[in-house]
């Protein structure tokens, strides 16, 4: 159970160009104390310039990545990067990491995507080496070595020469597999699940979460939509759900789809897929249960939204990162219900 559940604003990554009116949102939070604010990156828009651009305009929340994908930047050139808007932003900077999936790092990147458990813990070890600063930072992995064994033989170990204002960056992990938040729960100081079920998460993920440490943070993301008409909200929702089962992966590989089966959704993910795979995406989103929809999000009027927010606070999710509120006035109707 969470004693104190907290809000972060969730704003992902850009479409085909920036939203409007995100500035405004950002402000919003900051004045109503939103802990923090979280950018994404696909294959468009990084998570890092935005969040400069946000962090001159506010004061107090954090500023958080969700997430920065390993493949787009070197340990050393991460930590680099969170070193600068550490200072830029007065250590506000909250690092969360994410390895994405074979489709983004091989074919955007152009880098293998095997195993992801191994490099994440390599990259986390790089990143905190750099940031600590105690000494010319080496690493012995076969993933990320430094200095690098080949090409000139002139490398060197070195030492970052800016020195950070924080040395321990909270550092978080996205994370889906039972084995990925295990390792989340050993070197991390936090996680980010996607479609984490407020009824069913806490089962599903119990034993991969038992090695936590004291004060592990879960930051969830959850699509919020104020109406009066409930099933309207609802179906916005399932067509993203249908979306990540149908098209973020493969037929074969594709981690959502994996995750619906372990909250107990196995024959309807399998009929959601199978659709948006024939291209019959309407009929797919329809396929999505209502409870899955419902359980990942906080849909209705406020009165309905305040009564859901038992089943969170009775969870061990520690923030809700809110996604889908476009209007400035609702955002503080939220922080109200807080």
């Amino acid at each position: 159970m969470t004693a104190d559940l907290k809000l972060g604003l969730n704003l992902g990554y850009w479409p085909a160009s920036p939203p409007p009116g995100q500035l405004e949102l950002v402000t919003t939070a900051d004045d109503c104390g939103y802990a923090s604010l979280w950018t994404a990156e696909a294959w468009g828009s990084d998570a890092v310039s935005p969040l400069a651009w946000y962090g001159a305009h506010t004061k107090r929340i954090k500023l958080a990545t969700g997430l920065i994908q390993l493949s787009a930047r070197t340990p050393a050139c991460t930590a680099m990067t969170v070193a600068t808007l550490d200072h830029l932003s007065g250590g506000r900077v909250i690092l969360g990491l994410g390895v994405s999936g074979p489709q983004v790092v091989e074919g955007w990147y152009g880098v293998p995507f095997p195993k992801p458990l191994a490099r994440t813990r390599e990259y986390v070890d790089i990143v905190r080496k750099a940031l600590v600063r105690d000494e010319p930072v080496t690493a012995d992995g076969p993933h990320y070595p430094l200095p690098y064994p080949g090409g000139t033989g002139l490398g060197k170990p070195l030492k970052m020469i800016l020195h950070p204002l924080r040395p321990q960056v909270p550092i978080y992990l996205g994370a889906e597999g039972p084995r990925n938040v295990a390792l989340a729960a050993e070197i991390a100081d936090g996680w980010v699940p996607i479609f984490y079920h407020a009824e069913r998460g806490p089962k599903a993920y119990a034993d991969a979460l038992a090695g936590a440490r004291p004060g592990f943070e879960i930051a969830c993301p959850v699509t919020v939509s104020i109406t009066d008409d409930v099933s309207a909200g609802l179906q916005l929702v399932k067509w993203t759900v249908a979306f990540y089962i149908g098209g973020m992966g493969a037929r074969t590989v594709n981690f959502h789809y994996d995750l619906m089966g372990r909250l107990g959704y196995a024959d309807e993910a399998a009929e959601v897929q199978r659709l948006f795979l024939a291209g019959d995406r309407a009929a797919a989103a329809a396929a999505v249960p209502d409870d899955l929809a419902d359980g990942i999000a906080l849909v209705g009027p406020l009165a309905r939204i305040r009564e859901r927010l038992a089943l969170w606070r009775d969870s061990p999710v520690t923030t809700l990162l809110v996604g889908g509120v476009r209007d400035p006035a609702q955002l503080r109707a939220l922080a109200e219900l807080f």
